[in-house]
């Protein structure tokens, strides 16, 4: 944190960067941020994560020291950290209080939901300073660890499990092992062009009892990732789609659907809307929340529900 640090908490922003953003360029443009935030007469304190979850940790060092504004420079997963990490503080927060994100690598999708510049900073900056806010819902997950112990996760975004979940594995190990989240993303794509593996789920999605052997399962409170187009976070409802296995020629038209904002007309997408999601069973299927494996053997049963009007959030 810089050496202004005495001043007023509630006048500045409390700006959080994010080092895991995806890409090279990652911090070249981090510090074009800061130049134009201080060509604005922005008035901030900024802190530098460490690694995975710091981020977390250093949003709850923010609001116990009273900032009102805390701005997220990164991408889905930094900001779903913070998100934890503000709903998760003992600390009270300002009746003002907001956050708000400044994109900054790859996996942006919540930022696009708002029609953020992800590319001009610039606009986002600006925005960042006129402050206009919005009351948002978020979702809740509950699961347990491996032992036995039950643990909670906020979410902006989605809840993915099966292919979609994987599909994020195998996207972060090929970035590290390439370098380059771009590259891992095509090279995830060609890996997985056929994928089809399937899993036994039992689940109840509000009153409905539904048992299926499914491919990929995205409980969204917003776009997620395309798979849950209609999702808004201010309905105080969630999105659910589960895939069914399709035909290997048929993957092709389910790809064509996501990129076009369609994927809904796919024939093996089977839309839900529900207010709570109690999973009993889904096998061995991977797990990820906004882009964040839970690397545990053991989550199930796990629930997903909503959290209406829980932050405010800087459009």
């Amino acid at each position: 944190m810089d050496n202004n640090s005495n001043s007023t908490h509630a006048d500045r922003w409390g700006v959080i960067y994010s080092t895991k953003a995806g890409f090279i360029n990652s911090h070249k443009r981090w510090l074009a941020i800061q130049k134009y935030m201080e060509r604005k007469g922005v008035q901030y304190d900024f802190v530098q994560s460490e690694g995975s979850g710091s981020v977390e940790r250093l949003t709850r060092m923010l609001c116990s020291n009273h900032y009102s504004t805390i701005i997220v420079v990164g991408n889905d997963a930094a900001l779903n950290e913070a998100l934890n990490g503000v709903l998760k503080t003992k600390e009270e927060l300002a009746p003002d209080f907001a956050f708000g994100l400044i994109p900054n690598g790859i996996g942006n999708d919540f930022a696009r939901f708002w029609d953020v510049e992800v590319d001009d900073y610039k606009k986002t900056v600006d925005k960042m300073i006129k402050r206009h806010t919005r009351t948002i819902d978020v979702g809740l997950c509950t699961y347990t660890d491996d032992d036995n112990v039950p643990h909670q996760r906020y979410f902006l975004n989605c809840v993915n499990i099966g292919l979609g979940a994987r599909l994020i594995d195998y996207t972060d190990k090929f970035t590290r092992l390439m370098g380059s989240k771009r590259l891992s993303l095509m090279a995830t794509g060609i890996a997985n062009i056929f994928e089809r593996k399937s899993f036994n789920v039992q689940l109840k999605a509000d009153t409905e009892e539904i048992s299926s052997q499914v491919m990929s399962i995205c409980i969204g409170n917003c776009h997620g990732y395309g798979q849950t187009p209609n999702s808004v976070p201010y309905n105080g409802m969630l999105d659910m789609s589960i895939i069914t296995r399709p035909k290997w020629w048929q993957l092709f038209e389910g790809f064509w659907l996501l990129g076009k904002g369609r994927f809904l007309n796919y024939t093996n997408v089977h839309p839900y809307r529900v207010q709570k999601v109690s999973i009993t069973d889904a096998g061995k299927a991977k797990v990820s929340v906004d882009g964040c494996i839970l690397d545990m053997k053991k989550l199930m049963p796990m629930r997903a529900e909503i959290v209406p009007d829980a932050i405010n959030f800087i459009v």
